[in-house]
C-alpha cells in the first residue's frame, strides 16, 4: 500500500467533502475494536496525528469530534450479538485526512443505518446530542454509504484550517 494513502482513501472518495483525495498532504487512519475504551484509543490516535501535523491547537475542537463519531459508531452501528470472525477486520476505523486549509475526520462503520440528530431541548441529556456536538464545533459533516458494496457507511467531519502566515479572514 502507498504511503501517500490515496488507496486507503478510495472507498471514502464518494460523498466526502468535494476535496480532491489525490491532493491530500497528509492521511493516517487506526482500526477501533468494538468496545467503549476505543473511544480513549481514538482521542490519543488524534493527538498524535495532530502533533505530528503540527495541528496541536485544534485538538479540542477536533478531538470532541472524534469522540461523538466514534461513540455513536460503537452505540449504534454495532449490534450486540454480531459474531466477530476471527481474522476479520475490526469493525471501525477512524480516518485523519488534511488538506492545506482543511482537515477531515471520516469514520467508517459497518451500519447502514443513516446517522440521526435527535431533537431535544434537554441539554443535560446523556444521548442524543453527539451529532448536535458535531455540527456545533466542525465545519460541517456528513455522511453516505460506503461505495462498491464493501457496506457499511462513513461519517465525516470537516475542519477549516489557517495556513501558515495568512492572517485570519474578517467575519463575513
Amino acid at each position: 500500500m502507498g504511503t501517500n494513502g490515496s488507496t486507503m482513501l478510495e472507498p471514502l472518495r464518494q460523498g466526502l467533502p468535494p476535496l480532491d483525495p489525490a491532493a491530500v498532504s497528509d492521511a493516517a487512519s487506526c482500526a477501533l475494536p468494538a468496545r467503549y475504551e476505543a473511544v480513549g484509543d481514538a482521542r490519543r490516535f488524534t493527538r498524535g496525528t495532530l502533533d505530528q501535523w503540527d495541528l496541536s491547537e485544534r485538538f479540542d475542537d477536533v478531538c470532541l469530534v472524534v469522540s461523538e463519531l466514534v461513540t455513536n459508531a460503537l452505540r449504534h452501528a454495532l449490534p450486540a450479538n454480531a459474531p466477530r470472525l476471527p481474522g476479520q477486520d475490526p469493525p471501525v476505523r477512524l480516518h485523519l485526512m488534511r488538506w492545506t486549509e482543511r482537515l477531515v475526520c471520516a469514520v467508517r462503520d459497518p451500519s447502514e443505518e443513516s446517522p440521526v440528530t435527535r431533537e431535544t431541548d434537554d441539554f443535560s441529556a446523556e444521548s442524543g446530542r453527539g451529532l448536535f456536538l458535531v455540527d456545533s464545533f466542525s465545519d460541517g459533516w456528513g455522511w453516505h454509504p460506503m461505495a462498491g458494496g464493501l457496506g457499511g457507511k462513513v461519517v465525516w467531519a470537516l475542519f477549516r484550517l489557517q495556513r501558515a502566515g495568512a492572517c485570519p479572514h474578517p467575519a463575513d
